[in-house]
């Protein structure tokens, strides 16, 4: 590992929506290892939707620099920072900063806006699911890896390999990140065999992918790297298929592009990751693989059509985020807005058909996946204009973006 700048602060920071007092006690010391090992000023912030607040309190107690904010604690500040922006939809933004659904990306637009007004430079994420892996007696722990990269000059980060072109040398390391071991990352290993798989899957393939490419990609979609064995580090535009948002770092890059609040879907809070590697950014992939599980609700009957159904609308968001990731060359916010605007203007037709095939690879998984088949019909309209209306409201964000960065490190941070 290199030598670490310890003048950064930097923001770990775990959103949740249930009780995740193992996984706190886990990240807990990945912040203390990173005080101690590498000298950094961490903030541990933990976003907390859950009923669990109190028990997390008790968890989080003593353990150094802690913000840990409820939903109410977290809108408070969201509306200062909203009113000392001046924009035009002041109401809106707030929904798409808190929505009343679920939204992977605005919980960690959030964290992004929170961390500018606690002074880090770098935020780093981690999910209430995981835990650090072992090895020689040692957890292992991503920051460490996340730290001795990001915010450097590419020349000055040293890598086991070296991939980056000698132009972009010069350019700051904008994000580090890795993956994952233990359980597929989107909940349907256990139909993994089942002949419909390769259907269910294969919807997400960008369009005009050959079925050779549609195959390789069922293969690699949602499964986990090799368990650790000592480090290895690659400087290079990183791929986006080999990182995971368990284990993800940004630094200065989330201060200029937010994430899709798109509500009850899976995968729009990856979209800096294909924005960093559209844009050719330095980044850093390294093998520090959190471990991730499933909890006891995911597979509830509830649980797993909620999930279900959050996985059914990415596929049909992916039309319109092909569009983007195809047309995008840089991580300039005006320009990927107007890309943005741009895919919200293609004919409903294709989509619509990919939602016809959707509830056919359901129902022939059969089982209580049958039961999705039936939610994905009765739904259908609902779900294609959601996606479409999740894209344009993702526009008027980026728009604000910058003045609700700017806004947000002059707005006090109160809690406690």
């Amino acid at each position: 590992m290199n030598g670490f700048d310890a003048r950064r602060r930097a923001c770990l920071v775990v959103p949740t929506n249930r009780e995740c007092s193992a996984t706190l006690t886990e990240v807990i010391a990945e912040a203390d290892h990173a005080v101690r090992r590498c000298g950094t000023d961490v903030r541990l912030l933990v976003l907390d939707s859950s009923d669990a607040f109190a028990a997390h309190a008790e968890v989080l107690a003593g353990s150094g620099d802690v913000v840990h904010l409820d939903e109410t604690q977290q809108r408070r500040f969201l509306r200062r920072v909203v009113e000392r922006a001046s924009v035009t939809r002041p109401e809106l933004l707030l929904d798409l900063l808190l929505p009343a659904e679920l939204s992977y990306g605005a919980c960690t637009n959030r964290a992004f806006l929170i961390a500018a007004a606690l002074n880090c430079e770098s935020v780093h994420r981690r999910d209430s699911d995981l835990y650090f892996q072992t090895y020689a007696g040692r957890k292992v722990f991503p920051i460490e890896a996340e730290l001795s990269a990001l915010g450097r000059p590419a020349r000055d980060v040293t890598a086991t390999e070296d991939h980056l072109d000698p132009d972009r040398h010069d350019l700051t390391v904008a994000m580090a990140g890795a993956s994952f071991v233990g359980e597929m990352s989107v909940d349907i290993e256990d139909v993994r065999d089942h002949e419909a798989y390769y259907d269910l899957v294969s919807l997400w393939a960008a369009p005009g992918s050959t079925e050779a490419e549609k195959r390789a990609l069922v293969d690699e979609s949602f499964t986990g790297s090799a368990p650790f064995e000592g480090d290895r580090t690659l400087l290079s535009v990183v791929d986006p298929m080999r990182v995971d948002m368990h284990n993800i770092a940004f630094h200065g890059l989330h201060e200029r592009v937010p994430l899709p609040p798109a509500t009850n879907t899976i995968g729009s809070d990856y979209f800096l990751i294909h924005v960093a590697h559209r844009a050719g950014l330095p980044g850093l992939l390294h093998n520090r693989h959190i471990v991730n599980f499933h909890t006891a609700e995911r597979k509830s009957d509830a649980g797993f059509r909620a999930y279900q159904m959050r996985f059914a609308k990415f596929i049909l968001s992916m039309y319109y985020f092909h569009f983007i990731y195809q047309r995008m060359t840089t991580d300039d916010p005006r320009d990927i807005a107007a890309i943005v605007r741009e895919s919200t203007w293609q004919p409903r037709g294709p989509n619509e058909e990919t939602a016809e095939l959707l509830e056919k690879a359901y129902r022939r998984l059969g089982g209580r996946f049958a039961m999705v088949a039936d939610q994905v019909r009765e739904r259908r309209d609902t779900l294609l204009l959601e996606a479409r209306r999740d894209i344009e409201e993702y526009a008027l964000l980026i728009d604000d973006w910058a003045a609700l960065i700017a806004a947000a490190r002059e707005t006090p941070l109160h809690h406690g």
